[in-house]
Formats: structure tokens, sequence, C-alpha cells
């Protein structure tokens, strides 16, 4: 028996002033499962993610989640759902620690409104253990944190708050070969207790390692989905280029 995905988009299409920025995408992603949404700038991979979290409206299509239809109008349908987005700024404020930057505006405070801040720092070290990371210090401002952990801050915050979906848009940018390799783990890591990772990028090279399953969009639609380990980088550059499937996988797509 074929597993339900986790999340799947059927039919997604949407328009900004005629120009058909997504048209009719399929899109399914399972859990634990790690996919590269690949394509140049101006391909439709934003707007669809940005559907997906709920900071665009579709003009017409469906989203399933766990095999259900859901309703997704805000990020905050998004996140009841389980499905939070980093962006490729992190959204981080600098002049906070790793802890304030994990609850920021959902901090936890007691009957008479104060914060908790043992609470907070407890579940922070909770969090980050769980996802097998260390801090320097929980205390550290942000802005004293390298690349690397600046990205892991963003990732424990959402995985804090139930992420089953973790989107990240381009979440190796900027970062040395070491910062990226450690990122890798913390991606793998999390797709081994069963979330979804979405990887947003229009470089191969930072997804080719990390992803189970690519899916390349030009002009607003899918060129098509393949395994990874069923095509070279070249093909899949081709994909996105030329705007077709390899040879070998035009008999069927995976």
């Amino acid at each position: 028996m074929t597993a339900v995905p986790l999340i799947e988009m059927r039919g997604i299409s949407k328009t900004f002033g005629g120009v058909h920025a997504v048209e009719r995408v399929d899109v399914t992603l399972g859990a634990g499962e790690v996919l590269g949404l690949l394509g140049h700038n101006g391909a439709g991979k934003s707007t669809l993610i940005k559907i997906l979290a709920g900071v665009v409206t579709a003009d017409s299509g469906a989203i399933l989640v766990d095999g259900r239809p859901v309703e997704i109008r805000s990020p905050r349908d998004a996140r009841a759902l389980g499905i939070e987005t980093i962006y490729q700024n992190l959204a981080l404020t600098d002049n906070l620690d790793a802890t304030a930057n994990l609850f920021l505006g959902r901090e936890i405070t007691g009957r008479l409104g104060f914060l908790q801040d043992e609470a907070m720092e407890h579940a922070a070290s909770a969090t980050l253990a769980r996802m097998k990371l260390r801090l320097p210090s929980l205390h550290a401002l942000v802005s004293s944190l390298s690349g690397g952990q600046r990205q892991a801050v963003a990732i424990a915050r959402a995985i804090h708050f139930n992420a089953r979906v973790l989107i990240m848009d381009e979440p190796t940018a900027a970062l040395g070969p070491e910062e990226t390799r450690k990122v890798g783990v913390l991606i793998r890591e999390l797709a081994g207790q069963g979330i979804g990772i979405v990887l947003i990028s229009h470089d191969i090279h930072d997804v080719f390692d990390l992803a189970d399953r690519l899916t390349v969009m030009k002009n607003g639609r899918v060129v098509g989905s393949c395994l990874t380990r069923d095509v070279s980088q070249d093909e899949v550059l081709g994909m996105i280029i030329a705007g077709e499937l390899p040879h070998a996988l035009r008999a069927g797509v995976a």
C-alpha cells in the first residue's frame, strides 16, 4: 500500500496581473522526506511555497495534509497545521540571545503576564538536544553566532513549535563548506525524525546531496520530479535550463 503523502498540492495556480506565476502545479512531500525544489529565479518556486506557507492564497487548486483537504489562508493557518518556513534572512533579532529568538512572539508567560525565563531556557535546551545541536551558550547574542549556528536557531524555533513540515529557503546560502556540512547533518537528523523538509534553491549543488527527490520548475510549471539517485547533476541542470525531462525519465516520472 502506498503511504499517504504528508503534503499534497494539486493543480495549484496563481496569477499576478495576468502573469501565471504558478500554473496547474502538482507537488507531494512525504513524512521524513527531503524534497529539493529547483529552478531559476522566476520559475515559480517562491510563489508555490508562499501558498503552502499561507503568505499567498492560490487562485485554484487544493492542498491536502495527511490526505485531508485543508484551507491555508494565512501563516497562522499554516503553523496550526505544523507547516513552518525558514526564509533566507532567517528573521532573527541580532540583539537578543538564542532563547529569546526561539520564543520571539510566542513567549512563555505566567498568570500575571511575566516572562518565564527559566522555562523558556529549559525548553530551548531540550529542543537543541533533540536536534543533537550545541551552541556556545544560550545567552550569547545571535549577532555573535556563526551563519550555521544562526540557521540552527531558526530551525530550532520551528521545531519547538511542533513543525511537521519545514520549508527552507536557500538554507546553505553564504555558508562555508564546514557549516554547510553541519546544516546538512541537521537536515538529515530532522528528516530521520519524520519531519518533511522542502529545500528551495536555484543551485542544484546546494541540494543534490541532501534531497531524496527533486522537483524542477520552469516558467510557473513543474518540469518533472525524480528520485535524486536516478539522475545526474547534468541531467537536472538540463531540466532547469531546457524545461524538459531527461530522455531516460520520459517514459515515467518517479
